[in-house]
């Protein structure tokens, strides 16, 4: 049934917030934000039509979902859109939207309950023919057990946290005498960051390739795939850059990613976008890792490379639109590059940063975007993901994408804290990088190779503006310039 949707809340802040903004204006939809006191000054609370602010702790302010719902409804909205992070995948979030008569724009709660637990979904995508990774179907809560199932799988293992994500709750366990001393401290940190110790266990991949298939599914059981992204540059199993579509796959190896994500998608009747994530060994070998029901960080790549705004198609899904294109009408063209850019210093261990953006100079022309939330003068908050935004470039081949990533990330400039901008310098510059030659290990091998302490490329043009200035002065004082 159609619902037609006027106004939205968005559930979230910084550049997801100002994106969803920039795409509800072209479909000519009001926006509403709440945000938090540390956020006042944000670019997303001048944009909204709307703003409320939620007083108390910083986080909570989006994660009190009682209260999001309670402003939406006295704000007259008919939708809320919780972008990625905070409450995005929160099946209770979901069902309390309905229950208030507001349309939740993602999946069905049950769909984001059912990948919200990392076993119950690898069960699920078993029994429909998804290749998975060897492993436990229930959680481990006894380390004695877990290290005998280890056994029996043989090592390396990988333990994980069942309702975790983005890296957290998980170790690698190479030999059974480390296991005990990682089960603790996997289960610990899941407790720490998801409120639940349960982990499973299956065996690790050595340098698999991480690569995620966009799914675009409306209420009337079409489904099309918007290709692949390759995820596989990591650290400490966090993404850093995302790639579209991905030069490492063949395209057996592509197709059948794509054949068993819709059909698996079909089969569970899924609605709204969502990422099928896949480890790909060295031998080619596919095995289903987790599905995120939300809009990814890296969704820019995609949008890139098809033409298709993943964040519009999502809005009007919600509202019981049928998909506007079939999947031969997707046309793929050109690579497409993301660089998270992270407020942390790569010389301190990656520790956050914070402070205010003294100077802030963007790359920009032909094949650049950049989505961000940040400006000259902003305070950046201390109690929030590091995040700032991301670069993503674009070119009809590979190696002009390599290229055009080289000279926007030199000409990108921010001043006032450190930042992972030198890092991303150093990875586009290295020859394996711009060969395509890559996978999960690559960042772990290369660091103590790169030079993360290189002198900023704009201090040295500021070195040569100095210079000239300085020969402009003399040449004026003594009376060198003529005048025609």
């Amino acid at each position: 049934m159609k619902q037609k949707i006027s106004k939205i809340l968005i559930a979230n802040r910084g550049e997801i917030a100002l994106r969803i903004i920039r795409a509800c204006k072209e479909l000519e939809i009001k926006t509403v934000v709440v945000f938090s006191e540390v956020d006042v000054e944000g670019v997303w609370v001048a944009k909204a039509d709307e703003c409320y602010p939620i007083m108390g702790n910083p986080i909570e302010a989006y994660l009190n979902y009682e209260r999001i719902i309670s402003m939406a409804k006295k704000a007259n909205c008919d939708a809320i859109h919780p972008g990625y992070g905070f409450l995005s995948e929160s099946a209770e979030f979901a069902r309390a939207c309905e229950e208030n008569g507001l349309i939740f724009i993602g999946p069905k709660p049950e769909h984001i309950e059912l990948f919200g637990d990392k076993m119950a979904s690898k069960v699920a995508m078993k029994k429909i023919g998804v290749p998975v990774l060897e492993g436990t179907d229930t959680p481990v809560v006894d380390v004695k057990e877990g290290e005998k199932i280890a056994k029996e799988i043989g090592f390396p293992v990988i333990i994980k946290a069942a309702f975790g994500g983005g890296g957290r709750g998980m170790r690698i366990v190479k030999q059974a005498k480390e296991f005990s001393k990682m089960f603790e401290s996997a289960t610990n940190e899941a407790v720490k960051y998801f409120g639940k110790g349960d982990v499973f266990i299956e065996k690790y991949v050595e340098n698999p390739r991480h690569i995620e298939v966009q799914i675009v599914a409306d209420k009337y059981g079409n489904i099309v795939h918007l290709g692949e992204r390759d995820c596989s540059i990591q650290r400490r199993h966090q993404k850093v850059i995302e790639i579209a579509p991905s030069p490492l796959l063949n395209d057996a190896v592509r197709k059948e990613l794509y054949r068993v994500s819709i059909k698996a998608m079909f089969r569970l009747g899924y609605e709204s976008v969502g990422t099928v994530e896949f480890l790909v060994d060295e031998q080619d070998n596919i095995y289903f890792i987790e599905m995120n029901t939300r809009v990814q960080v890296e969704h820019p790549v995609t949008e890139t490379i098809t033409g298709v705004d993943i964040i519009q198609r999502m809005i009007e899904i919600a509202g019981g639109d049928k998909l506007k294109f079939l999947q031969e009408e997707i046309k793929f063209r050109g690579y497409s590059i993301e660089f998270r850019i992270n407020s942390e210093d790569p010389q301190n261990n990656f520790m956050p940063t914070a402070g205010t953006v003294t100077k802030y100079l963007t790359p920009g022309g032909p094949g650049v975007r950049l989505d961000t939330s940040l400006y000259a003068g902003y305070e950046l908050p201390t109690c929030y993901d590091s995040m700032l935004g991301k670069l993503i470039v674009w070119s009809l081949d590979w190696e002009g994408a390599v290229k055009k990533a080289k000279r926007a990330l030199d000409e990108f400039y921010i001043e006032g804290f450190k930042t992972n901008i030198v890092l991303h310098r150093e990875i586009v510059r290295d020859d394996e990088f711009r060969a395509g030659k890559f996978n999960t290990g690559y960042l772990d091998s290369k660091m103590e190779k790169f030079n993360l302490g290189a002198v900023s490329l704009l201090a040295d043009e500021e070195k040569k503006v100095s210079f000239l200035s300085s020969i402009i002065k003399k040449i004026k004082e003594n009376n060198l310039i003529t005048r025609s």
